[in-house]
Parts: C-alpha cells; sequence; structure tokens
C-alpha cells in the first residue's frame, strides 16, 4: 500500500491543528499555571489515542507500509503532540516533554537493552518438546522468575526456549499470550524488582517484603491462567497430527553462555542499588535526575556490552537473535510516551483535571483495583501507581508526611495498597503497551515465525474472554 506524501503531509498540519486549537482554547491564562494537568483538557489525549489506532490498524490495513515505515508514523504523532504543545505552553511544555524522555524513556530502553543482550547470549541446547505439561512448567517457572529478576528479565531469558521448544506446534498463539499474561506481567507482583509501580513504592516508603502479602492474589490469577492454558494446550495438542522429535534423537540439556546469569544479576542489583542509595541530584537541561540512576544507566550499558563482547557468537546464532525487536520497541514508544504525557499530567492532576469525575469516584478497594488497573493497562504503570497511591494517602491521611501516611495505610488500611499494586502489575497483561515486555515477546515470537493477534484482537481475544473474568474472580475472592 502506497501512501502518497501530499496526503501524508496533510494529515500532518490537520494533527497538529487539532490539538492546537484545544489548546489554545484553555487562552492565555492557562500558560500562567505550572500545572499543567489542572488546565489541560481531555481531548490533548487524542494523539495518543490516534498512536494506539495506528499500532493497532497499519499492520493489518498497510502491512507493508507499516513494517517501512512504522518509525514515521511514531514520530508524526509524537510531533502532533510536542509541536503545538512547545507552542502554546513553551517552557512548561518543553520541561514536561524532556522530563518523560531524560526520566521514564531513556532508563527504559537502556534496561531493556541491556536485559536483551544479556539473555539472547544464554542459549538453553538440547531437545525440549513442547508437549502440554512441559510448556505449563516452563510458565511456572518464568512466572516464579519474575518476581526476583524483573518481568522483563524472565520474559527475555524465557521466550527463546519457549519458542523453540514449541517450533513443531501450529498453534502457538495462544501460548505466546499467556506466556506475556503470566510471566511478562503478573509474575511480578511478589517483590520490587518485579514491575516498576512497585519499585516506585519501596523508594515512598514501602517495606521491600510488603508485597508478599500479594501472594494470595497472584497464586489465585496464576492457578486459573495456568489450568485454563492447560486445557488449551492439550486441546489444541490433540489435535495436531505433526509429532514431535523421535526420543532417539533427543539432545541432553545443557546450558551456554551460562557466565550471562552473572551479568542478569548484575543488572538486578544494579537497578536495587540505585533505588537505595542517594547521591543528590544533577541537572540535565533543566530536569533534576538522581546521580545513582545516571550511574545505574552507565553501569547497564557496560554490563550489556562485556555481555555482547564475551559471548560466543555462535550462541547468539543459535539463539537467532536480531536487534530488529528492541529497535521496534525504541521507536514506537518514544511515540507512546511523548504522546502519553498529556494523559498522565491529566492523571497527575487528580481532582483538580479533567479527569476529576473519575479520579473522586474511587473510594472502595475494588474501585481502586479496577481503576490503577485498566489504567496501567493503557498507560504507564509507574505514575498510575503512584497517582492512586497518593489518592488513598490524601483520602485517609491528607494532613500527614508521605512515608507516615504510607505507615499508616498499611497498618489500618492494607486493603487499598493492595488493590493498587495488584491492578497495577496484573492488568499490565490486558494489552501489547500495558508492561515493557509484551511488545518484545510479541516482536520476537512474530519474528521466530509465531503469528501473533493485532493490538485489538489480543485485547478482543484473550483479554476480555480470559484476563477480565479472571480479575472479577479477584476481586470477589480479596476486594
Amino acid at each position: 500500500m502506497r501512501i502518497n506524501k501530499k496526503i501524508l503531509f496533510g494529515l500532518f498540519l490537520i494533527a497538529l491543528a487539532v490539538p492546537a486549537v484545544v489548546f489554545g482554547s484553555e487562552g492565555e491564562s492557562s500558560i500562567k499555571h505550572l500545572n499543567l494537568g489542572e488546565v489541560l483538557p481531555l481531548w490533548s489525549c487524542i494523539p495518543f489515542a490516534l498512536m494506539l489506532l495506528s499500532i493497532a490498524l497499519f499492520p493489518i490495513l498497510a502491512p507493508t507500509f507499516w513494517h517501512h515505515h512504522f518509525s514515521k508514523v511514531s514520530f508524526f504523532w509524537a510531533a502532533s503532540i510536542a509541536i503545538p504543545f512547545l507552542l502554546i505552553y513553551r517552557g512548561f511544555a518543553l520541561y514536561e516533554i524532556l522530563h518523560i524522555v531524560i526520566i521514564d524513556y531513556i532508563p527504559f530502553i537502556i534496561l531493556l537493552w541491556s536485559l536483551y543482550a544479556v539473555s539472547g547470549g544464554i542459549l538453553l541446547r538440547g531437545t525440549l518438546v513442547g508437549t502440554p505439561v512441559v510448556n505449563t512448567c516452563m510458565l511456572l517457572i518464568g512466572t516464579l522468575l519474575a518476581s526476583w529478576m524483573g518481568t522483563t528479565g524472565a520474559a527475555m531469558l524465557m521466550i527463546r526456549p519457549f519458542l523453540r521448544a514449541n517450533s513443531y506446534r501450529k498453534n502457538r498463539t495462544f501460548m505466546v499470550v499467556f506466556f506475556i499474561f503470566l510471566i511478562a506481567n503478573v509474575g511480578g507482583a511478589l517483590t520490587p524488582l518485579g514491575d516498576p509501580p512497585l519499585f516506585l513504592g519501596f523508594l515512598h516508603g514501602v517495606p521491600f517484603f510488603w508485597t508478599l502479602k500479594i501472594a494470595p492474589h497472584l497464586i489465585t490469577v496464576v492457578v486459573l491462567l495456568l489450568v485454563i492454558y492447560f486445557f488449551m494446550d492439550s486441546y489444541h495438542y490433540r489435535r495436531e497430527k505433526h509429532k514431535p522429535a523421535n526420543p532417539k534423537d533427543k539432545i541432553p540439556l545443557g546450558l551456554e553462555g551460562k557466565h550471562n546469569f552473572l551479568f542478569i544479576a548484575a543488572i538486578v542489583i544494579s537497578v536495587l542499588i540505585s533505588g537505595i542509595v542517594d547521591w543528590g541530584t544533577v541537572s540535565i537541561f533543566g530536569v533534576h535526575t538522581s546521580v545513582q540512576d545516571l550511574v545505574r544507566n552507565g553501569l547497564l550499558l557496560i554490563i550489556g556490552t562485556i555481555s555482547l563482547v564475551t559471548t560466543n557468537i555462535t550462541v547468539y546464532e543459535k539463539n537467532n537473535f536480531s536487534w530488529a525487536p528492541i529497535i521496534e520497541v525504541a521507536y514506537l514508544f518514544i511515540g507512546i510516551f511523548i504522546t502519553m504525557v498529556p494523559c498522565l499530567l491529566i492523571l497527575k492532576a487528580g481532582g483538580k483535571g479533567a479527569l476529576a469525575f473519575f479520579i473522586n469516584s474511587v473510594q472502595h478497594p475494588s474501585h481502586y483495583f479496577w481503576s490503577a488497573g485498566i489504567f496501567s493497562g493503557f498507560l504507564d504503570n509507574a505514575p498510575t501507581y503512584l497517582t492512586f497511591l497518593n489518592t488513598a494517602l490524601g483520602n485517609f491521611y491528607s494532613s500527614l508526611p508521605e512515608k507516615q501516611a504510607i505507615s499508616r495505610l498499611i497498618a489500618e488500611n492494607p486493603l487499598y495498597l493492595e488493590a493498587i499494586s495488584a491492578g497495577s502489575v496484573f492488568f499490565g497483561a490486558c494489552s501489547y503497551i500495558g508492561n515493557a515486555p509484551n511488545f518484545m515477546v510479541r516482536s520476537i515470537a512474530e519474528e521466530a515465525g509465531t503469528p501473533m493477534p493485532s493490538f485489538f484482537g489480543y485485547i478482543l481475544k484473550y483479554t476480555l474472554l480470559i484476563l477480565i473474568p479472571v480479575f472479577v474472580v479477584v476481586t470477589f475472592i480479596f476486594f
């Protein structure tokens, strides 16, 4: 499908005009406000919605165009919000854009890159046949690993062996979807190392091992999903005529690139230490960032580079390793991060923003579970977690300092924090952009020849039919 450059340029002008009119309708007085979230209209989220629609529709309607120009589409929508945003709100808008790029996007990509590079140097060799029992066990192992090495680390470590074990299977799509459900999301709920929102909670005063209180919620979800998966896999396995490899041809299981486990441990330790120490702050283009975060980013780059240098090239070749998935994620998520700026600002404004009608209606634990969850499924779950945590603290202990208020919340109303924590982690599985590794797992799977559902196909076929009923069960049991 060819798209005329004049048409593309016209769409670009329209995209710029819509938010410019919306922003401009607030008048000059808006510029004087320091809290942009209180003055931005809900319509300023249009470019973010269109960015998501592009990810959802272009691969279906114009696959060739998308394959060659997805980076241009991402930059297109990023510019459609950034340019009018800068023209209307000038310095304030520049600060918010730089803030999300420096504080969120760059560390996000560096962490993904380091884990992707290191895990790509670990090869599980040998004959591993993807039967329903073997697959269920692999999903369970990855889920258990996710809370201790992060959902991204566990997903990048397990996805290639999982795909190789099932390369002979005809119906593999649902397998990868359940992989995303369990290893890339739900499994990260037990410790602050598992998922970014829980790590933020740890930084704000939630005890490190407090999140183990979510274990019953996690066990419920994991058991339900694994049972559903096992029956689905058994059904498809019985219907497939292709038989696994002859047992005589089996190669004993073994690992190559085992030294990379040390690098994974080094990555985890680097991330953990950066959240514990306080070495002060520095200003980068007016954005204050912690020195320990910069050191962490540098360490992650060094660790990934050393891994690449010290790992035999044949390991990467046997793993069918390529940089395409991480490149796709880097291009698409710069558009996602920039277009979501108004959405996050409005959400952070709480009762003073355009979503006040929604924030003010959040009262009960079940409300927090579903509200934090739904927003985490389509926005960055870390700021979403903080938004609803602050909402709960404001409702109960508005006059207390943050850490004291969190201690009181844990002691007197722990169910609210459990709801926010579980929702922020579990619902990341609801879409490809709900959590960092989701998109990468999808890209690696497609590169390995496994067809994956579209953005909306994923939601309609799997999220609504499988995840949401499971979360309803969790709501009735716990919230």
